[in-house]
């Protein structure tokens, strides 16, 4: 089993900046994705930013430039630097990570947080 916490969420004003971490744990062979979804009210759950085991980043097309995605392989580890937040931003985070299980290295599994919620405010 594999326990994933998001963290670091919270209110800001437009045009302020937070950063959200998020831990996996458990049985880990290997990570081999890590990244965040968020989730608006009245909005499908959307793809904000992705990082690979090779380096490969992939970033919404709203969010480039303002987010930065990074990872700490060592500590299963993902974080996302939010800069010149607006009010589109506002909605629950999720993070996710691909991962292969020590009782299971033949196929990866999903794991998702509980998400934390990021409010900008105008």
């Amino acid at each position: 089993q594999v326990h994933v916490v998001e963290s670091g969420g919270g209110l800001v004003q437009a045009g302020g900046s937070l950063e959200l971490s998020c831990e996996a744990s458990g049985s880990i062979f290997r990570i081999n994705a890590m990244g965040w979804y968020r989730h608006a009210p009245g909005k499908q759950r959307e793809l904000v930013a992705v990082q690979t085991n090779d380096g490969t980043i992939n970033y919404a097309d709203s969010v480039k430039g303002r987010f930065t995605i990074s990872r700490d392989n060592a500590e299963n580890t993902v974080y996302l630097r939010m800069n010149s937040l607006k009010p589109d931003d506002t909605g629950v985070y999720y993070c996710t990570s691909v991962v292969t299980e020590t009782n299971d290295v033949s196929r990866e599994v999903v794991y998702w947080g509980s998400g934390t919620q990021v409010t900008v405010s105008s």
